[in-house]
């Protein structure tokens, strides 16, 4: 498969993001060479930076610089993550600047602390904002009761947004309701809101693990295994072409959580399923190497494919799978294990720098 089949798949309409980031792919050329390729954009989570942290002796110096100036976990990590998101966001500016604004963007999430504070997300939001520096950053969100408030208002304020964690419909027309009131209001009152820019991360791969875990229980028919994802996506996807007609220069709908949790299904399942025009797909490094190596660029999502979404829906909701429920709890879910990793990444920073601050 040619290197350019990322480039192939912009021509199609969608971008290709990288749902990774690390300080050793920053520095070593990974993530540059990527880029050449024609990847498009980065995106974080708390999840993400636990594991690379926890795991690298890339961040040792800088840990060890810190805590001996006197920095708790909590600085340490707002140290570190934002250096790495300013020199990601310098890797892929020439990307954004090429695109006009509409790739080449960075995501940063505030505090999973926060998912239940609007206050203390909006805050937050115009902190990381503030801090980073960089005009191609957007400031993850999430989906919840009390993030969509905080997703205009921080539209409103001239920060871009990721308005992640969306599983159902139902976060999904909130996630655009919040976009629209925020964009409207930016250009009330009379702001610049060209270089403002959002997305809608949907995520994909968690709906069928939990929704087949459903049907075995319930000992539906096998050929219902696998289809509710792509079918809640492609109905999300009939939304978002309706209100906003693909437009690239709206809230764009993002595909996350596209690595494949299930062996019995292809690697590159919610990535060759979930083309789309006027979409992103961000996707973990190990399915973007695949996709790379062995991918096929093919458009897999039309104007149309929302009936059929409609039609296999139907068909779960008749073998016994509630959708909204499963979506619900996946939120819930979804929350906890990103305050999980936040907790155990402040945990590991304490004693990595503890241990460092013995040696020498």
């Amino acid at each position: 498969m040619p290197e350019e089949i990322l480039d192939e798949l912009a021509e199609l309409g969608q971008s290709v993001w990288i749902d990774d980031i690390g300080r050793a792919m920053l520095e070593d050329g990974t993530l540059k060479a990527l880029i050449g390729r024609g990847l498009r954009g980065m995106t974080s989570n708390p999840s993400i930076f636990e594991k690379a942290i926890r795991e690298s002796p890339a961040y040792d110096a800088s840990i060890k610089e810190l805590a001996g100036s006197g920095e708790g976990p909590r600085r340490i990590y707002d140290a570190l993550t934002i250096a790495d998101i300013r020199t990601a966001a310098d890797l892929f500016l020439p990307v954004h600047e090429r695109s006009g604004g509409l790739d080449g963007w960075v995501s940063l999430e505030v505090s999973p602390e926060l998912a239940r504070d609007t206050a203390g997300t909006i805050a937050e939001a115009a902190r990381l904002h503030r801090a980073v520096g960089r005009p191609n950053v957007m400031i993850k969100i999430p989906a919840t009761k009390e993030g969509f408030p905080a997703i205009e208002e921080t539209l409103a304020a001239g920060i871009s947004v990721n308005v992640t964690l969306i599983f159902s419909l139902a976060q999904y027309m909130k996630a655009a309701e919040a976009y629209k009131r925020g964009m409207g209001r930016l250009a009330g009152a009379g702001k610049p809101a060209g270089s403002v820019r959002s997305v809608a991360s949907v995520f994909v791969s968690r709906v069928d693990t939990a929704v087949d875990k459903l049907l075995r229980e319930k000992g539906a028919p096998k050929e219902l295994l696998g289809t509710a994802a792509v079918a809640n996506a492609a109905r999300i996807y009939g939304k978002y072409l309706e209100l906003f007609g693909g437009d690239g220069g709206a809230q764009r709908v993002l595909w996350g959580s596209t690595s494949t949790k299930d062996p019995a299904y292809s690697e590159l399942k919610y990535v060759e399923e979930l083309i789309g025009r006027g979409t992103v797909n961000t996707v973990p490094g190990k399915t973007l190497a695949a996709f790379l190596e062995r991918g096929r660029c093919a458009e897999a999502l039309a104007p149309e494919s929302y009936r059929g979404a409609e039609e296999a829906l139907k068909k779960l909701a008749d073998a016994g799978a509630d959708l909204d429920a499963v979506c619900a709890r996946l939120l819930e879910d979804g929350l906890k294990t990103f305050s999980g990793a936040f907790a155990a990444l402040l945990a590991a920073l304490t004693a990595k720098a503890a241990a460092l601050s013995r040696k020498n």
